[in-house]
């Protein structure tokens, strides 16, 4: 399945792609968090993203909660950057294709290697500027709401070392560019979403220690 998404669009993922996110670039804290650097963010450009169906739709209002899901995908051991564009891959043609929505639907990827890639159209941009470029992720709740999907499925089996402390920084990278405090802005897909096992319960269990993590990065 991913050999066949790679013939049709080629991946230019590499080492000379750009640093986004940087600390000149954030939008101004409402809060007051010690320096965090930001994870390092492919883009849609270098993962060779199809284009968006329809516009995306960009509020100038900042979301309110980071909501954490699992991708309920193998837990593969294939660590690689290569791997991680193919997830992005498979989860935009997955919502695109089968969910009809007009691109993926979370605004950040994160895969087991640690890399993170921006998912949603202009998602990046928004984040820079404190602003929310609405997703599919959650749904009703999608208006207030930033999403990071984290590959795998943890209904019985960790993350590995490298996801989640790329979580950690994402997450805290994200409160500085929004002003959030992790102990209230972290939350699992099902804490809106009842029907939904996401992230999975031993992904989900993990949630305190995200948020005492990501606290502690803040210097909060």
């Amino acid at each position: 399945m991913y050999a066949a998404k790679l013939g049709r669009r080629t991946l230019i993922l590499g080492g000379g792609g750009l640093l986004l996110g940087g600390a000149a670039d954030l939008a101004v804290p409402r809060r007051s968090y010690a320096s965090v650097v930001p994870p390092r963010v492919y883009t849609r450009a270098e993962w060779s993203a199809r284009p968006p169906s329809s516009p995306i739709t960009v509020l100038a209002t900042r979301p309110d909660h980071i909501v954490v899901h699992h991708t309920a995908s193998g837990n593969t051991t294939d660590y690689s950057l290569l791997q991680a564009g193919r997830l992005s891959h498979w989860i935009q043609d997955l919502h695109m294709d089968t969910n009809g929505w007009a691109d993926a639907g979370q605004q950040l990827t994160i895969s087991r290697g640690g890399y993170v890639l921006e998912g949603r159209d202009q998602s990046l941009s928004a984040i820079n500027n404190g602003k929310l470029a609405v997703g599919a992720q959650t749904a009703n709740q999608n208006n207030h709401t930033i999403g990071i999907e984290n590959e795998g499925l943890y209904t019985a089996q960790d993350t590995t070392t490298m996801l989640f402390d790329s979580l950690v920084q994402t997450c805290a990278w994200l409160c500085v560019a929004y002003g959030l405090d992790p102990y209230q802005a972290i939350v699992g897909h099902r804490d809106y979403v009842t029907t939904t096992q996401c992230p999975g319960d031993v992904l989900y269990a993990r949630l305190p220690e995200l948020r005492n993590r990501t606290a502690a990065l803040l210097g909060a």
